[in-house]
């Protein structure tokens, strides 16, 4: 049976994609999402002090300057992009065995660095 949305002129079409392809345009998503995020905390965090180095950043309670509200929400979105994309990573291992969900999510993640420490959402 097809869904009504199929039959409607210009509705989206279902992508057949197998579920290593899906997990690894998710993961290339996240990679995005969070790449872009960390420039937005960078960028904030260097209005804020200047002299911030993207290390110095990962560890936010040795710099008193960064105690400010807008910092600490942009911080804490990035942390919850980590939190997806860790909890995806259990997902795709679950759903596609250990090789495979490295492989679905090698080349998206090659530019994204783990955060050490740091963060304000429960890290």
């Amino acid at each position: 049976m097809r869904s009504p949305d199929a039959a409607r002129p210009g509705a989206p079409q279902a992508l057949s994609l197998s579920p290593a392809e899906l997990f690894q345009r998710v993961f290339a998503l996240l990679a995005a999402m969070e790449e872009a995020q960390r420039a937005k905390v960078i960028d904030l965090a260097r209005r804020l002090l200047p002299t911030l180095t993207a290390e110095d950043i990962r560890n936010p309670h040795d710099f008193p300057g960064l105690d400010d509200p807008d910092w600490h929400f942009e911080d804490g979105q990035l942390a919850g992009i980590e939190a997806v994309r860790f909890a995806l990573r259990g997902l795709a291992s679950d759903v596609l065995g250990d090789g495979e969900e490295r492989e679905a999510r090698a080349r998206p993640e090659s530019g994204a660095e783990p955060r050490e420490g740091g963060g304000t959402q429960g890290e």
